[in-house]
């Protein structure tokens, strides 16, 4: 389809012009050489759900996520499927470090654009169908972080979203305070990591505040690692859950290139 032609030349275009940006950034003092790397994961979860309710899934999914760029700009892509094969969201993310510090790190960026599926049934040709409707978004966000030690950092994200679709959620303000304790040894070779966080959503005239917790154990040197996530309303009207949860079995990669 021609919008889809459009769509894929504007990103590739836009990875170019994110290449040149990460090289000219990523150079050191030594002018001749400049380094990008490149960061994978593959996720697996009986339960696909997002801190705001209206893009959960609620079913089996996988969620793949990629991160290339060099020592300022980054691009970090992000594509949700439901088991089912069915498209659950595609977010193309563009971040760029302002600071980044030993003990503070201050990172902003942009979802462009930010695409959620979701299945409707609709009467054509006096059939009743399901076909995939697809609504669009332009989010940014700010994420200051600071280390109090090696392995303990609290932070905040703000996160603005602004709905596309005139039936879309037109103003989501996001602003979550969290906290990171990782690299903490369970046994010789493993290691747990655990984030607890609360944030405060708002959409349009509705609003909430939630807890959540998340936990991850890790092999030292193994690429796969299992984590869970839950999260629990503390006083909202926005409709969702009461309590959900899941767990995720999680295959990592990362990679550095230098170039001369």
């Amino acid at each position: 389809m021609p919008h889809i032609k459009i769509f894929v030349k504007q990103q590739a275009l836009l990875i170019v012009l994110l290449f040149f940006a990460s090289f000219t950034f990523a150079q050191k003092k030594d002018t001749t050489k400049y380094g990008i790397s490149f960061k994978s994961g593959v996720a697996l979860t009986n339960n696909g759900f997002s801190f705001i309710p209206s893009f959960s899934l609620g079913k089996p999914a996988a969620i793949v996520n990629l991160a290339i760029g060099g020592k300022k700009l980054s691009f970090e892509p992000e594509f949700r499927f439901s088991l089912e094969g069915k498209p659950w969201s595609f977010i193309f993310i563009w971040r760029y470090k302002i600071l980044n510090t030993q003990q503070f790190q201050l990172t902003a960026g942009v979802h462009l654009p930010a695409l959620n599926y979701k299945t409707v049934s609709v009467i054509k040709n006096g059939i009743l169908q399901n076909v995939i409707q697809t609504q669009r978004f332009v989010s940014f966000e700010a994420t200051p972080n600071f280390n109090i030690t090696k392995n303990i950092s609290i932070g905040m994200l703000y996160l603005y979203g602004y709905g596309v679709e005139s039936d879309a959620i037109k103003n989501t303000h996001l602003i979550t305070l969290r906290s990171s304790f990782s690299n903490i040894k369970l046994l010789k070779y493993y290691a747990v990591k655990f984030n607890p966080q609360i944030f405060y959503l708002n959409m349009d005239k509705v609003d909430g505040y939630y807890a959540s917790w998340g936990c991850t154990v890790s092999k030292q040197n193994f690429p796969l690692s299992i984590s869970t996530m839950m999260y629990k309303p503390i006083a909202t009207n926005i409709t969702g859950k009461n309590f959900d949860w899941n767990i995720s079995l999680i295959y990592s990669f990362n990679k550095n290139f230098i170039s001369k």
